[in-house]
């Protein structure tokens, strides 16, 4: 199956289905609750496809921001969410979810609202704010991404949904100005699943992916000639070919901008935490992403938590005073 499809669909009665989802003719009001790296982008993709966002941050530095780019500032949650059709969160924590969700969302927005939200949480949270949400009539769905801030401020996240499969062309339609592409995963709780075990993957991979750099440092053989035999050959994978921790070889990456601008080391941990707290309830044998969060919190504990997470090649290489 062709990525980005889903199988409960038809892809031209799902294309038709989700333009006219809420309606072609007007503007969509959203409320757009945290406006942080990610967030902050994503409200202004919003705004740029003439929906009218009322964004709310804790940060009044963030909400100017999001004014500067076509947002609404509300003063509050319930302001924000008042007259809302779609509600999107984009927040730190399980514990912020639970609560803006139980004690304010839930209490002010309409029950016609359709509540999204694209943190990465752990799957537990997830699924109760889906119970709370159900239990009070909205339909909800949990939508994290990936991508990352270029990605967040571009329009081209990977959204991986967890939702009712008949709430999916609508939510797929909500998510349309901020995504590259949309994943049904399944049931509540699937779309943070399928955050964390990707993550889990992508920050294993990129720790290979570093060693193999610095050990053809070490044996003499070129960054460049070791990227285009990697990347054509059975090493291949995207923190090679297309997040290559290495300046000056392959496409464009953090690593050419001094490994800022990218899916910063702090929020790897995060991620790479949420997935052995989730294998340690499975029962799941995760080393290799054991290993994956000892190595980038070391790093963070050196003073790197806000550089991008292939800057670990720094430290693998014995080179992190070039991080400055």
């Amino acid at each position: 199956m062709e990525a980005g499809k889903h199988p409960s669909f038809n892809d031209k009665n799902r294309a038709h289905e989700a333009r006219f989802a809420f309606g072609s003719s007007s503007m969509t009001r959203i409320a757009f609750i945290g406006l942080g790296n990610m967030g902050g982008g994503m409200a202004a993709n919003q705004a740029r496809a003439q929906h009218q966002v009322r964004a709310f941050d804790l940060s009044p530095q963030a909400i100017e921001r999001a004014v500067a780019a076509g947002c609404h500032a509300a003063g509050s949650v319930a302001e924000a969410v008042a007259d809302a059709e779609v509600v999107i969160t984009m927040l730190p924590a399980g514990s912020h979810v639970r609560s803006v969700y139980g004690e304010q969302i839930l209490a002010h927005a309409p029950k016609s609202a359709l509540l999204l939200d694209c943190s990465t949480i752990d799957v537990e949270s997830a699924r109760a704010v889906a119970g709370q949400a159900a239990a009070a009539g909205f339909r909800f769905a949990d939508a994290p991404v990936s991508g990352g801030v270029m990605a967040a401020e571009a329009g081209t996240l990977a959204f991986m949904v967890g939702c009712d499969a008949a709430d999916f062309v609508a939510v797929e339609a909500a998510l349309a100005p901020m995504s590259r592409v949309t994943i049904h995963a399944g049931a509540h709780g699937a779309g943070q699943a399928a955050k964390i075990c990707n993550n889990m993957l992508l920050g294993v991979s990129m720790l290979g992916t570093c060693e193999a750099f610095a050990l053809a440092e070490k044996l003499g053989l070129a960054a460049d000639r070791f990227f285009e035999i990697a990347s054509k050959s059975s090493g291949q994978c995207w923190s090679v070919s297309t997040y290559c921790p290495v300046p000056g070889v392959g496409p464009a990456t953090p690593a050419d901008r001094q490994y800022e601008g990218g899916f910063a080391t702090a929020m790897m941990l995060k991620d790479l935490k949420l997935a052995q707290e989730a294998a340690a309830k499975a029962g799941a044998s995760t080393p290799m992403g054991a290993q994956a969060e000892a190595l980038y919190a070391l790093f963070e504990a050196n003073g790197f938590g806000s550089k991008d997470f292939s800057a670990v090649i720094q430290m693998l290489r014995g080179r992190l005073a070039e991080l400055g």
